[in-house]
């Protein structure tokens, strides 16, 4: 908090791994002590103790889905990213939201065939694809989408060699998911897109930035 004056927190919260906790004589003494039931209510019993340390220093927790496992803290804000059931669970429960699935919003993922494109981990994702993205689904009831902040693009690092390579998977596809967010869904045209997309690329060739091409 020191280093980050935001007023979220992002805790992670992702990809714990419970057979580690079932193996572990520390915390299989702490659930039965808190008298919890399982792994996932320990869990969210510790999502909860840092809920509460940060609502109590003026700051609010966000985290990864797997924060709903085991019941979600009451200030949390789930980052849904293993696709939308998660978001969709949290918002119709009240809670805030960051919609961030894979298939919509993973900058790691290809944009193209794998044999004519950079080292990428896997995936396909091309910029069609971004643009067509509803951050709202369908299954959040409309008096719920509120709590729908917004979305965000992901660009991990393990098969990115160089800047120049995180420019090339970075656009125009964040272009495109700044368009999701910030455009009312009824103005939304990709074709119409793709025209003024044509001003952004003249503006990254300015910059010196490594965009690829749309297709």
């Amino acid at each position: 908090m020191d280093l980050f004056p935001s007023r979220y927190i992002h805790i992670g919260g992702d990809e714990a791994i419970k057979n580690q906790w079932k193996a572990s004589e520390e915390i299989q003494a702490l659930i039965r002590k808190k008298g919890l039931k399982n792994e996932a209510e320990m869990q969210a019993w510790f999502i909860k103790q840092m809920d509460t340390f940060l609502t109590n220093h003026g700051r609010r927790l966000i985290g990864w889905d797997e924060i709903l496992e085991g019941g979600l803290a009451p200030g949390a804000t789930v980052m849904s990213w293993r696709g939308e059931q998660g978001g969709i669970a949290a918002a119709n429960g009240g809670h805030d939201v960051v919609m961030a699935p894979t298939s919509h919003t993973y900058f790691d993922y290809y944009q193209g065939s794998p044999e004519e494109e950079p080292l990428a981990i896997g995936g396909y994702l091309p910029l069609k694809k971004v643009y067509q993205y509803d951050p709202i689904p369908k299954a959040i009831t409309p008096e719920k989408a509120k709590h729908v902040l917004g979305v965000q693009g992901q660009l991990w690092g393990e098969y990115i060699s160089t800047p120049k390579h995180l420019e090339y998977m970075a656009y125009p596809r964040a272009i495109a998911l700044a368009e999701v967010g910030w455009s009312p869904k009824r103005l939304k045209d990709y074709e119409k897109f793709i025209v003024r997309l044509r001003h952004h690329l003249k503006r990254l060739e300015a910059m010196d930035i490594n965009y690829r091409q749309p297709d």
